[in-house]
């Protein structure tokens, strides 16, 4: 099987929307004190700003999945399958912890420790190394449970301090656990991300099929989600911890209803964002041929591009804090405000965020481009890792 472009299309599109929530998190004026999904104090724009990039997270991790068993078919040798599966999962978790956690901070002492989504693809990857020969339909069925039902995990009654709430609780919901001088923040627990990558490989069944036969049943399959989602949320029973409500506003209501949770995944969030990516899959090779090729690029080369867009927009933050009259000496890279001085205004309004956003997907264009390029003239080893 040949490599599938609507897959590096829409993986294209949301890393391209990826920078504009870093960039957003690391240089907005109001990113350190305000929550952007807060009814209280947001604006329906950086509402949007932010939640337009919920789409990112479950369409890495759902599409690596789906890579998988793509490669898997083309090479049909499981045994080599696993291994490098293994590898790589140990390999960008190794990454999380070091390159990644660095440009997300800059702090050369570590203080903050992140699980993001880098190590919950690592976890996911080892994993799905170790459970590889299992029939793609069971896997599909395991992960389904999981995104359907981990939400109930919170119900069951553990004891207070019981050592099985301990171990299971930072699996499955975000964490923070102090360890001597750092904390350690599982900010992607990796459980339910485990079921979006299990179900992500079963799905790449359906690229066995004709293009044409592929796109209306992801059509089909893409609507039904939405359904689905509009439906258990409507109800407002099940299906994520913060219930709609309606608000002061209508188009504030309509917010409150499209408010999903993320940390962690819960059904409500799943079934919205994979439901609109899987509609991307269906309709992305009918876009415009510059649309398509631009976008490729970006989505052919994921972890090199997130990597060195993290630190260019971290970078041009402290560029940001000089421009703004900040000495180095005022710099704060221990307490995960970015460099940022705490308690002290900085960075700029929701339109430069834009205009940098855009900036930095132009800029990060042509390395995308070479480095697309120089995987598929060469074949080191180390390139399958990157």
């Amino acid at each position: 099987m040949k490599r599938e472009n609507s897959i590096d299309i829409v993986r294209g599109i949301v890393m391209i929307i990826m920078a504009l929530d870093h960039v957003r998190d690391l240089m907005h004026i109001d990113s350190i004190t305000q929550n952007p999904t807060d009814f209280a104090t947001t604006t329906p724009l950086l509402f949007f700003t932010r939640w337009i990039t919920h789409l990112c997270a479950p369409t890495f991790v759902f599409l690596a999945g789906t890579s998988v068993y793509l490669s898997l078919k083309n090479k049909n040798n499981v045994q080599e399958a696993r291994l490098h599966l293994i590898k790589r999962g140990l390999w960008l978790l190794v990454l999380e912890f070091t390159v990644v956690n660095f440009a997300i901070f800059f702090d050369i002492g570590f203080h903050t420790i992140l699980f993001e989504v880098i190590a919950a693809i690592g976890f996911g990857f080892v994993i799905l190394g170790l459970v590889l020969k299992t029939p793609p339909k069971r896997l599909c069925i395991i992960g389904l449970v999981i995104i359907f039902c981990h939400n109930l995990l919170p119900l069951i009654p553990f004891a207070e301090g019981s050592v099985v709430k301990a171990v299971l609780a930072p699996l499955f919901s975000p964490a923070a656990i102090p360890l001597g001088g750092q904390t350690f923040i599982m900010g992607y627990p990796p459980i339910p991300w485990l079921g979006i990558m299990l179900t992500g490989f079963a799905f790449g069944r359906y690229f066995e099929k004709e293009k044409e036969e592929r796109k209306k049943t992801f059509l089909k399959l893409g609507l039904g989600v939405l359904v689905l989602f509009t439906t258990i949320r409507f109800i407002n029973i099940y299906g994520d911890p913060a219930p709609w409500s309606v608000q002061r506003e209508p188009v504030f209501t309509f917010l409150s209803f499209i408010n999903v949770t993320k940390y962690a995944p819960s059904l409500m969030f799943c079934l919205l964002t994979l439901g609109i990516m899987i509609l991307l899959l269906a309709v992305s090779e009918k876009f415009n041929d510059s649309i398509k090729k631009v976008t490729s690029v970006y989505g052919k080369v994921p972890l090199f591009y997130f990597i060195v867009h993290f630190y260019l927009i971290h970078i041009l933050t402290l560029a940001m804090l000089f421009f703004q009259g900040f000495d180095s000496s005022q710099f704060e890279f221990s307490k995960g405000t970015f460099g940022r001085p705490e308690g002290i205004e900085s960075g700029v309004p929701l339109w430069i965020v834009y205009v940098i956003w855009l900036s930095v997907v132009v800029l990060l264009y042509k390395p995308c481009e070479w480095f697309g390029k120089y995987k598929t003239k060469h074949n080191y080893w180390w390139l399958r890792y990157v």
